[in-house]
């Protein structure tokens, strides 16, 4: 699964998956600065099946039938690595799942 994780997620978080995904960040891409519209454009021309997010706004913002891939949401405390590790074993649930094309909001497991 090709996986591309947003500008706003710190770009360590990508260790956290196995060789069995390729995970590339905003940054590997040089697609900092661009905009979700045009972002999901490129996700699709490049074949990611998976966008990770902390954008909470982005469900509202695109409309959900037309998206080409999986957006998985991050509802994070703070945008920070400490915040984000506790989500890797759901995120690799999921991926494994291989989920139809949506949008998943995961929280914080208590």
């Amino acid at each position: 699964m090709k996986v591309l994780l947003d500008e706003n997620i710190d770009v360590r978080f990508k260790k956290y998956f196995t060789e069995h995904h390729e995970i590339y960040t905003v940054n590997d891409m040089n697609w900092n600065g661009i905009k979700n519209g045009e972002l999901l454009k490129l996700i699709e021309q490049f074949n990611f099946d998976c966008w990770i997010v902390v954008d909470k706004n982005i469900p509202y913002q695109q409309n959900i039938s037309k998206l080409p891939c999986l957006i998985i949401v991050l509802d994070v405390f703070r945008n920070i690595l400490k915040h984000l590790e506790p989500f890797v074993p759901q995120i690799l649930e999921i991926l494994q799942q291989e989920p139809d094309k949506k949008v998943l909001i995961l929280q914080p497991e208590s």
